[in-house]
């Protein structure tokens, strides 16, 4: 038994019997509806040891289950074996996702607790509508596993700093001034934004409050007529960028005073927020005289269409960094050939010192993903310095990576073949290349959407019986989240907004497969969607890709590629090499020239 999760159970279960609590949510989120969180908020893996960045915690006084999916699987039955904590599995037939479960199981007159800051509006109004169903109530003025973290972290106090203009392109009275203008046409006088990334774009600021992401704990207010406040912690901005953000009409107050600038608005003011971005304890303050908007924000879509001079700036990007993978892939695979010892561990060391080399990098985009052979399996597996392997000059390798350059957000997976592989290995590896082919060389009309197009990439695999359990692509941004929305490339989800794909929007293309104990395989570029053709039927759109970096043709067998599939893989080697060639020399030039040779 896992006796420090169980001290834990023990202690929230003492909690919810002293606020008559039938039951405890603790979903993965902060007051900004994040992916991923700031220590302080990071609840459900301090209470339950999964550190996976999806799950939602259920404690009742006899159960606790964490609610994932299937990217987590297996990692959820490995942190959570001993804990007293069962693995609910999401998105699987015939099993209830936790709201339905807790519907299920509260009783008329019982209560749900979850914590105001960590559960949307929107969401908390449908947990309140479907447990009414059955007579249970929800309160949201509770931090249950608040009362029991001794030791919570405090918030974070990195400096805030600004995205240069020639990077960000655009000024922020330009962004700012657009969003007035959807105000105006959306009737209202105020919008509330709490969306990290969406105040980091407007706002050309960028800061470092969440690993791997350039983005800082703020609430925005913005004024149809009249300036706009960024309400973050003080002393995050020096005198001169406040000074600076105040010639643009941009006032600075507390984080915590954002409930009394809420709280001011009047019978007259119309409130713009998206009650899925916006959580309950901030949205208590709006007095309810005020009218709201509920929409979603309108700089979520600005934001994720990149400009022609953005792309230019992340077209340069990919160079910088496919040239620095070369350069660590090139290492490695000198390493293990030659049986010097190389971990995981390594491998990630080797990535990093690369991307540091290179102009404008400012980090990683998320912590690296190098799993050999059977912790390739696992999608979003880490290794640590008490679980990783060493690597042998045999076998697959899946190294998922990404790195934050001022001009812009890289993630990208390949799969090298570390010396012999076998029949099954290399088969899958293709069927897989065969359906990331597919979607990458897909024509579709305007208004088409991610979930339209996602069964291009499962098509082979569909036709030997095989699937991947994750989206197909996620959204990009530019020097900020490597998961952006609106878009996405995943199967269709019944009731689910349909957003059409459009041009300067960046999309991961990644399918992938995985036999657990044995291997996995990913291969992911990114792409932006372009426009491609006018004909009697409307408009079509194409993706251009824009990763640039070899695939390891060794661990693919070319005989199950079709022409067409032949001459993609040719020419987008051909690309790479171009492009990379004249930022490297001796033996690093000769590897990419032997790994962007044509097909035989």
């Amino acid at each position: 038994m896992n006796h420090t999760a169980s001290s834990k159970l023990i202690a929230l279960r003492q909690a919810m019997q002293q606020h008559d609590v039938a039951a405890c949510m603790i979903p993965s989120a902060d007051p900004h509806l994040s992916e991923y969180l700031p220590g302080h908020w990071q609840a459900r893996a301090w209470l339950s040891g999964f550190t996976g960045s999806a799950g939602t915690l259920v404690v009742t006084m006899h159960h606790a289950g964490v609610w994932t999916d299937g990217r987590y699987f297996d990692q959820a039955t490995q942190q959570l074996a001993g804990t007293g904590i069962a693995l609910m599995k999401q998105r699987v037939a015939h099993a209830p996702e936790h709201i339905e479960w807790l519907r299920e199981h509260l009783q008329a007159g019982q209560t749900l607790a979850v914590a105001g800051d960590s559960v949307a509006l929107g969401t908390a109004r449908a947990l309140a509508r479907r447990l009414g169903e059955s007579g249970a109530a929800v309160r949201t003025d509770l931090d249950l596993p608040g009362m029991i973290w001794p030791d919570r972290p405090a918030l974070p106090a990195a400096p805030v700093f600004e995205h240069a203009l020639r990077y960000a392109v655009q000024p922020r009275s330009d962004k700012l001034g657009r969003l007035r203008t959807a105000m105006r046409k959306l009737g209202a006088t105020h919008h509330l934004v709490s969306s990290l990334d969406d105040i980091a774009w407007l706002t050309n600021l960028r800061g470092s409050d969440v690993e791997c992401n350039p983005v800082f704990l703020a609430h925005l207010l913005v004024q149809a007529e009249g300036p706009a406040t960024l309400f973050v912690g003080r002393g995050k901005l020096d005198e001169a960028l406040v000074a600076t953000l105040a010639a643009d009409e941009v006032r600075v107050a507390d984080y915590a005073a954002i409930a009394g600038a809420l709280a001011a608005l009047g019978q007259h003011d119309r409130l713009l927020l998206d009650p899925a971005r916006v959580v309950v304890s901030v949205a208590a303050a709006i007095p309810p005289e005020v009218d709201l908007v509920e929409t979603a924000n309108p700089s979520t879509l600005s934001k994720a269409r990149k400009s022609e001079a953005e792309l230019d700036h992340i077209r340069e990007t990919m160079r910088r960094d496919g040239a620095a993978l070369v350069r660590a892939f090139r290492r490695l695979e000198e390493r293990v050939t030659a049986g010097m010892r190389q971990t995981e561990l390594d491998v990630d060391s080797l990535l990093l010192e690369e991307r540091s080399a290179q102009p404008d990098f400012v980090g990683e985009s998320f912590s690296t993903i190098a799993g050999y052979m059977a912790n390739g399996a696992l999608p979003h597996y880490r290794a640590t310095s008490e679980a990783h392997s060493a690597l042998k000059a045999e076998g697959l390798l899946l190294v998922d990576s990404g790195g934050q350059y001022l001009g812009g957000t890289t993630d990208i997976t390949r799969v090298l073949a570390l010396g012999e592989t076998t029949a099954e290995q290399r088969r899958d590896a293709t069927l897989v290349m065969k359906g990331m082919i597919g979607l990458s060389r897909a024509r579709f009309p305007k208004g088409a959407s991610g979930p339209q197009l996602d069964a291009l990439a499962r098509a082979p695999l569909w036709a030997s019986g095989m699937d991947f359990g994750h989206g197909t692509g996620h959204g990009v941004g530019y020097f900020l989240n490597v998961h952006e929305g609106p878009q996405g490339i995943r199967p269709p989800v019944s009731g689910a907004t349909l957003v059409p794909l459009e041009p300067g929007m960046i999309s991961s293309i990644e399918p992938g497969l995985y036999k657990p104990g044995r291997h996995g395989i990913r291969h992911e570029n990114l792409a932006v969607v372009i426009e491609a053709d006018q004909t009697e039927f409307g408009e079509f759109y194409a993706f251009e890709t824009l990763t640039l970096c070899p695939f390891d043709r060794r661990a693919l067998e070319p005989s199950l590629l079709n022409p067409e599939e032949r001459a993609w893989l040719d020419d987008y080697h051909a690309t790479v090499r171009a492009a990379l060639a004249p930022l490297l020399e001796d033996a690093d030039l000769a590897w990419l020239e032997r790994h962007c040779a044509p097909l035989a």
